[in-house]
């Protein structure tokens, strides 16, 4: 078995891919989302050229493989990161991959928010920037947190999945040292210690959630 300071170090390198392209997906991702729900034809602003554009640019990044994205943007990671693999350079595909996802997921939160309280900040006189920023976005915060779990679950799903092509942490203990060495017990172990990881992001996102959800007050 492996010694526990290269567990503990390929568990950092997981968490610091995952917290880090998590970051900058919601960074690109959020005002995307939020773009795409006023843009909409029956959104707040319709835009539907933009719409479309955006919708269909959402929709192809969204269906390419990760493994296939990862490596089809390789001269991109190179001139950002100046390298193709490691820990920092899979945050650039991470983040590739990632953001249409949450733009998705953000649009679909925000659309959840009853027509009726936009109406009523309309009538108050809100123009679309604070519609968006002091109605749609607080309303939709425990569906953006149910999101946000969801979100950093599949991206670090996919940072495992970078283990394939060196991008370091759990993944990469699980190829090198158990998948190519045919050891079942490594592959097991960083198997369990991801699915740990998962639970917790998730049930911390459900607290949140819950926890900002009015109906529970």
């Amino acid at each position: 078995m492996l010694s526990l300071n290269i567990w503990a170090q390929n568990l950092w390198e997981t968490l610091y891919m995952v917290i880090v392209s998590t970051a900058v997906s919601y960074a690109i991702g959020l005002p995307l989302g939020l773009l795409l729900v006023v843009s909409d034809k029956k959104g707040i602003r319709p835009m539907p050229v933009l719409n479309t554009v955006l919708g269909v640019i959402v929709n192809i990044l969204r269906s390419v493989p990760f493994l296939i994205l990862a490596v089809l943007i390789t001269p991109m990671t190179r001139a950002i990161t100046g390298k193709a693999i490691g820990t920092t350079a899979m945050i650039v595909p991470l983040t590739v991959a990632a953001a249409p996802y949450i733009a998705r997921m953000v649009e679909s939160s925000i659309k959840e928010v009853p027509f009726g309280v936009i109406e009523a900040a309309q009538s108050m006189g809100a123009n679309p920037w604070q519609i968006v920023w002091k109605v749609l976005v607080p309303e939709a915060k425990p569906s953006l947190m149910v999101g946000g779990a969801i979100s950093i679950v599949t991206i670090l799903g996919y940072s495992a999945m970078a283990g394939f092509i060196g991008g370091g942490g759990l993944g990469t203990v699980a190829v090198n040292y158990g998948y190519n060495r045919y050891n079942f017990e490594i592959m097991l172990v960083a198997v369990i210690i991801i699915v740990v990881v998962v639970q917790i992001f998730q049930e911390v996102g459900m607290r949140l959630a819950r926890r900002l959800d009015k109906r529970n007050r």
